[in-house]
Order: structure tokens, then sequence, then C-alpha cells
């Protein structure tokens, strides 16, 4: 016989009320339907449950031994349709993994471990690289959240835009750049760094170039954009960099950020997630997490635009 769990919330009622008339008017019921349901719960226990003694009903020793796991059942039951609440982080154990561009990865890494170590102590993140090789991160489970261009929209995942970010000049803070206007002439006539993870050596920057007439020098390409600034540091080469990327390494290593003399179509960068997280609070505290992170670098970028030279000499 399938079991009728609307049955043991009933069976907790009258146990708790002894009492048909009680036990209707806790669950909103007429007494006669709670004492058909009664009639249900005995023939399935094959026990009375409740028997009259004087005006009163009490239970018999098999409903007293029910009591309270009955009463425990529908209490867990409750608690587990309830909504989540809020998660005490500071006793969450657990371990996240971020898929990002390397960069990215870069600009979070410390303020999300700092934030770690203030509100949950107790749960690690881990950074995987973009082109994992796990082709479906996010919906095999491998990851739990990404952060960057996401170019394909997909129903079976919760894309949300983050910011968008455009592209600037860096190279090192000795170069003639540094202390010289950067004109389109100049710009192209400079010796250029790439960065595709795919190893070519031409990409918007060239199809800008082209529309005024002008070609660049590529003459070389590294996979990523760490390892390009990095490269910077020691040459008179120059990069295209996203912004969030050259504000951050400048502020640690000895580079010059300065204005394109050109436009570059900005990069939208985004968070995706698979939905079977939608109610996973703790999940949500993390996807909150990155998006004020990038909120507060986006206020600290227009604020570094703002000062005079910040950029460009």
């Amino acid at each position: 016989m399938t079991a009728d769990l609307r049955l043991l919330v009933a069976l907790d009622a009258l146990l708790q009320e002894e009492s048909v008339t009680g036990a209707a008017e806790r669950l909103h019921l007429s007494p006669p339907a709670m004492s058909r349901t009664l009639v249900r719960i005995r023939r399935a226990l094959g026990d009375p449950v409740l028997v009259r003694a004087g005006r009163q009903l009490v239970p018999t020793p098999r409903a007293v031994a029910l009591r309270t796991r009955v009463h425990a059942l529908v209490q867990e039951a409750r608690l587990l349709l309830s909504p989540q609440g809020d998660p005490d982080l500071a006793r969450v154990e657990r371990s996240f993994a971020v898929v990002a561009d390397d960069g990215y990865a870069a600009v979070m890494a410390p303020r999300i471990v700092g934030r770690l170590e203030r509100e949950a102590p107790h749960v690690t993140v881990r950074f995987l690289a973009e082109g994992h090789r796990e082709a479906a991160p996010l919906r095999s489970g491998v990851a739990d959240i990404e952060i960057g261009v996401i170019d394909e929209a997909s129903p079976e995942l919760r894309i949300e835009s983050l910011f968008q970010d455009r592209h600037v000049g860096v190279v090192r803070a000795d170069h003639p750049f540094a202390t010289r206007r950067v004109t389109l002439t100049r710009f192209a006539g400079a010796r250029h760094l790439s960065v595709s993870r795919r190893g070519r050596l031409t990409g918007p920057v060239d199809e800008q170039l082209a529309k005024h007439g002008q070609r660049r020098a590529v003459v070389a390409s590294l996979p990523n954009y760490s390892s390009a600034l990095l490269m910077l540091l020691t040459s008179d080469l120059v990069a295209a960099v996203p912004e969030t990327l050259a504000v951050h390494a400048a502020e640690v290593l000895d580079l010059h950020v300065f204005e394109l003399p050109l436009e570059i179509e900005p990069i939208d960068i985004c968070l995706a997630w698979h939905p079977r997280h939608d109610g996973d609070s703790v999940h949500a505290w993390l996807r909150r997490c990155v998006r004020e992170m990038f909120q507060e670098g986006t206020t600290h970028r227009a604020e570094t635009a703002a000062t005079p030279n910040a950029h460009s000499a």
C-alpha cells in the first residue's frame, strides 16, 4: 500500500491535541473531515490510536510510542520544504570551483580570499583555467560558477552580465609611450604583443587600424594576459589589455597604462551558473561576493580615470 504522507501530518496533530476537534482546527479542516482521516490512520496503523475515556480521547500505547518520532518527522519535512534561510557562514564547510580567465582570476583571487577569511573561514575556492578539459564544467558540476566572456546563451545556464570592460594600452613604466602622447601613427608603428589562446597574431586592434589605413607589427603572441603583462616589464612591446586587468597590474607592477588612440568594441564580462544552484543560499552568497567585487572594481577604475594623468601623460 502506498503511504499518504498527509496522514503523517494529521497523525501528528491528533497526537499533539488528543482531540479530533483540536486537530481539525490546527489543520484548518472540519471535524467530520478529521474524523474520516482518523479512520484512515487507524486502518493504516492497525491500531485505534485514540480511544474514548469518559468525555476525552486518550492515546493508545502504540500512539504514545509513536508521538515523538512522528512529530520529529513532520518538523523535519517542514524544514526541508521551507525556503532556505541565510546560512551561518562562520560554520559552513565547503569548496567552490570557479572557471575564469587567468587575468580576471588574478584580480578576483586576493579579494575573494580576503572575504572568505572574514566571513566564511571554512570555505575554500579553486580557480580553474578557461578551456578546462571538461567541455561543460557548469553542467557537469565540475565548476560552480564561470566568469568571463560567455558568447553563447544557453537555456541550461543562468548568465548575468557583470560589467563592460574596455581595452587600454600597457607598456613598461619607462617606455617612450609613458612620457609622450600616443597618436594613432605612433601606436601603429610600435612593436606589439598579442594575447590569444589560439596563438593568433591579429584581432580587433588590427581591424580598427585597417579602417584608418594603418597596420601594426605583432612580433609575439602569448596565450594569457598574465604572461603578457610580465613580458611587457622587460621589453619595448605594447599590448592592448582589458582595463580591469591593466589597472590591477599597474598597481603592483612597474607598468604604465594609456588610452588607446582608437575605439575597440567593449568586452561584456558575465557571471554564469547552473540553475540547480538557484536555491542554494551559500552559492547565492558567492555570486553576491563576485558582483560586489566587480562593482567595487568599476568604481575604482572610474576614480582612477578621473585622476589627472592617471592613464596617459
